[in-house]
């Protein structure tokens, strides 16, 4: 159930806090339960949604879907360098164009830029990268 992996997280203790942010609740249920032993993973359905849970706690990566309602998720992770330069920032999309892409990875620090569609083993792969630099 979303609503419970939203309030608590899910994941043992130890392992890295993930917010992930989809407005597709079924992609966020599938991805949760197969990250569930890579990180502690909270989800937000869109920007706005994120930035209250950025505000209740620290992360430590940012995973974010770039096509999201109200506001893109390049927009989204570009704002959270600001406020918090040392959570690591992935986003996914299904844009290929690799001036997209370059341009992306510099706009908003990003750790990583995913292809849609995303494997929750390229997410968990994306992760581990991102926390080892």
């Amino acid at each position: 159930m979303i609503g419970a992996m939203d309030e608590k997280g899910i994941g043992p203790p130890g392992l890295p806090v993930v917010l992930l942010v989809d407005d597709e609740a079924l992609i966020l249920d599938s991805l949760g339960q197969q990250l569930h032993d890579t990180c502690k993973l909270y989800t937000a359905t869109s920007a706005a949604e994120a930035e209250l849970r950025l505000a209740a706690r620290h992360y430590d990566v940012i995973v974010c879907d770039h096509m999201l309602p109200g506001e893109q998720g390049l927009d989204f992770l570009s704002r959270t360098m600001d406020m918090m330069p040392s959570t690591k920032r992935i986003l996914m999309t299904g844009y290929t164009s690799p001036e997209f892409l370059s341009r992306s990875m510099v706009i908003a620090g990003l750790s990583a830029c995913l292809i849609k569609p995303v494997r929750a083993s390229d997410i968990a792969a994306a992760i581990k990268n991102a926390l080892a630099s």
